[in-house]
């Protein structure tokens, strides 16, 4: 079997292992759509088998001399000739060279996830702060406020010293 025709095979076979077909078919409303769904069903696991059977056996070598017996060996041969033709394997010089850069901006995405994290839960704590202070607002006092921020009555008190009072 050829590289190409094995790939597919798997890939097709691999696929139809991961479809969650009973969930998709819990999605379904109308009859009409159910109907579809099976019929797309149908002709997927076709489709497969198909695949797996076909593809997955290397194909019968071609008897070269009974066609030559038959036909002639000039036509024969130049048939042949371009059915040997071999195709040269892929080879991946592109993934060596980009796996490293890949891998740093994995670390870096999850350091950028932690400081994310962090940053999300200093957020969550100020926002219970604020509506803490919004609900305590009307009943608070100077004093109350200024012990929960020291360094705004240590302004305060600067301003005061220092005789100015914003104008």
């Amino acid at each position: 079997m050829s590289g190409a025709g094995k790939k597919v095979a798997d890939v097709a076979f691999k696929a139809g292992r991961t479809i969650d077909w009973e969930g998709m078919a819990k999605l379904l409303v109308s009859d009409e759509a159910r109907k579809e769904f099976a019929t797309l069903r149908r002709a997927f696991d076709e489709v497969n088998t198909q695949l797996q059977t076909k593809f997955s056996k290397e194909p019968e070598p071609i008897d070269w001399e009974y066609y030559r017996k038959g036909i002639g060996s000039r036509l024969v041969d130049m048939y042949k000739q371009a059915y040997d033709v071999k195709i040269p394997q892929y080879v991946d010089n592109v993934t060596p060279q980009y796996k490293p850069k890949f891998d740093a901006l994995l670390v870096e995405l999850k350091e950028a996830e932690q400081k994310s994290l962090k940053e999300s839960e200093r957020l969550e704590k100020e926002i219970v702060d604020v509506q803490e202070l919004k609900m305590k607002l009307s009943t608070m006092t100077a004093d109350e406020y200024f012990a929960k921020h020291p360094e705004l009555k240590k302004k305060f008190d600067d301003e005061i010293r220092n005789d100015y009072w914003g104008y």
